[in-house]
C-alpha cells in the first residue's frame, strides 16, 4: 500500500486594508470584523493599513503612497497577500497585483471562501457555487494571475474551485445549469412552505448579525443539535424544527444564515429563497447580541437587509440576547421591534419570558371560543386541536363543552 503523504497548505499572512472617507464612518469596526473574518478563512493578519481619501481610488483602491507603503510592510512582515475591505472591482483587482505582485483578496472573497467550506446541504452548495462564479466571472483575468501566486488559501476552496481555469462561457453555463437546479430547491421548498401555511402553524423565523446566537437559541429551545461556535458563520443552511409552547401548541422557528455589513450582493441573491423564510413567516426573532458594542450598528443592517428581501407588516420580537456577558448599565433599545425580550441562550434565563411572548403574539390573532358540541361534531374538537389551543374539554349529558382559542378565519365554521 502506498505511504500517503501529507502536503501542509502554505499559512496565508495578510495585511487588511481600508479606506476612510468620513471621519464619522465605521471603518475602524469594519476592518476589525474583517480581522475576524481573515482568522475564520484560517488565515492571520499581520498588519493594518488605513488611508483617509475623499473617496475611494477608482484604479487601485489606495493612492500611490500607499501601495508603497504595503510593499514595503508586507516585505517586512512576510504577508503573503492583501485583504481589502470593500469589494474590488475587476480593474483595482488587476492593477493592485500588477503594483504589489502579490495575492489581493476583497471582503468579499473571504466571505464566499467562509461559506464554500461551510455549506452542508445540496441547496446551501449550490448557492456558493451560484455565488462564487457570478464573483469570478467579472475578475476572471485578475483572479487567475492572482490565485495562482500561492496555490491555494482563501478563493481557492468549495464548490467553484474547480472551474477557475475555465473561461467565461463556460462559467455562465454553469451559472445556468445551478439557477435551475436552484428552482427545483426553491420548488420544494414552496410545497413545503404551503403545506405548513394549510396546517395553520405558526412560523417564526429567526434571523439576526452573524454570531448573535440564532443557533444556539434554536438548540436550547428545541434542541435541534445544529453547530453552535462563537464564529462568524458558524452555521450556513437553514435549519427548521417544531417548537412545543407550555400551552401545549406547536410553533415552526426557522434558523436563517446571518447578516453581516457589506454583505456582498452575490450572496443576497444567491441566498434570495434561504432568507425568504423571514418574508413567508409569521414572526421575526431578530437575535440581537447586547453584549457587543456595535450593537446598534448591527440591528441597523439586519432591518436593512430585511428591507432589501422586501420583509414587511411582520410582528418582530426583539431578543436581546447574551445578558450573561452584559453590563448593567448598558441599556437595551429597538423602537422597530413590536416586543423585546432580554435573554441569555446559553444559560436560559429569560426564555420563559420569550415563550410567553411568543404565545401572546398567537393568542392575539385568534378569538376565545366557549361552545357545547354534540357527539356528532367530535371532528370539529379535532381540528380545534390541530388548528388552533384547545383549553378544556367537559363531556356532559348535552355534548363535549369546549374552551378554545382558534383562528379568526375559522371561527364562524366552529360557531356554527
Amino acid at each position: 500500500m502506498a505511504e500517503m503523504i501529507e502536503l501542509k497548505e502554505q499559512e496565508e499572512r495578510v495585511i487588511l486594508v481600508a479606506v476612510s472617507t468620513d471621519d464619522n464612518d465605521d471603518t475602524v469596526n469594519s476592518v476589525q470584523e474583517l480581522s475576524e473574518l481573515v482568522s475564520t478563512a484560517g488565515a492571520v493578519t499581520v498588519g493594518t493599513v488605513i488611508q483617509n481619501r475623499e473617496n475611494i481610488h477608482p484604479g487601485t483602491y489606495v493612492g500611490k503612497g500607499k501601495i508603497e507603503e504595503i510593499r514595503e510592510m508586507a516585505w517586512e512582515r512576510e504577508a503573503t497577500g492583501i485583504v481589502c475591505d470593500d469589494e474590488l472591482s475587476p480593474a483595482q483587482l488587476r492593477n493592485l497585483e500588477d503594483a504589489l505582485q502579490m495575492k489581493v483578496m476583497d471582503r468579499t472573497m473571504v466571505i464566499l471562501d467562509i461559506f464554500a467550506s461551510r455549506a452542508r446541504t445540496r441547496e446551501g452548495k449550490i448557492q456558493v457555487e451560484l455565488a462564487q462564479l457570478r464573483y469570478r466571472a467579472a475578475r476572471l483575468i485578475g483572479l487567475r494571475n492572482s490565485l495562482s501566486r500561492l496555490g491555494g488559501g482563501i478563493g481557492t476552496r468549495g464548490p467553484g474551485e474547480k472551474k477557475l481555469e475555465i473561461d467565461r462561457r463556460l462559467i455562465h453555463d454553469r451559472i445556468s445549469v445551478l439557477k435551475a437546479e436552484l428552482e427545483d430547491v426553491k420548488r420544494h421548498r414552496e410545497v413545503q412552505r404551503k403545506q405548513r401555511e394549510g396546517s395553520g402553524t405558526l412560523t417564526l423565523a429567526i434571523v439576526g448579525y452573524t454570531n448573535a446566537g440564532k443557533s444556539t437559541l434554536l438548540n436550547k429551545l428545541t434542541q435541534a443539535g445544529i453547530l453552535a461556535e462563537d464564529k462568524l458563520f458558524a452555521t450556513l443552511d437553514p435549519t427548521t424544527r417544531a417548537l412545543t409552547l407550555p400551552g401545549g401548541e406547536k410553533v415552526l422557528l426557522t434558523d436563517t444564515v446571518g447578516f453581516i455589513r457589506k454583505l456582498p450582493h452575490h450572496l443576497i441573491d444567491a441566498f434570495k429563497s434561504t432568507l425568504e423564510e423571514a418574508k413567508y413567516s409569521d414572526v421575526i426573532l431578530h437575535v440581537v447580541d447586547c453584549s457587543n458594542p456595535q450593537m446598534d450598528m448591527q440591528m441597523h443592517v439586519v432591518y436593512e437587509t430585511l428591507r432589501q428581501l422586501e420583509v414587511q407588516g411582520k410582528d418582530i420580537v426583539t431578543v436581546f440576547n447574551k445578558i450573561d456577558r452584559m453590563d448593567a448599565d448598558v441599556t437595551c433599545r429597538d423602537p422597530k421591534a413590536d416586543f423585546r425580550v432580554k435573554i441569555s441562550a446559553k444559560t436560559g434565563e429569560g426564555l420563559d419570558e420569550l415563550l410567553e411572548t411568543i404565545e401572546n403574539i398567537l393568542r392575539s390573532r385568534r378569538i376565545y371560543l366557549e361552545k357545547i358540541f354534540g357527539y356528532a361534531e367530535a371532528g370539529k374538537i379535532q381540528k380545534i386541536r390541530a388548528k388552533g389551543q384547545l383549553l378544556s374539554e367537559e363531556y356532559t349529558d348535552e355534548g363535549i363543552h369546549v374552551k378554545a382559542y382558534v383562528p379568526a378565519e375559522l371561527f364562524e365554521e366552529f360557531y356554527r
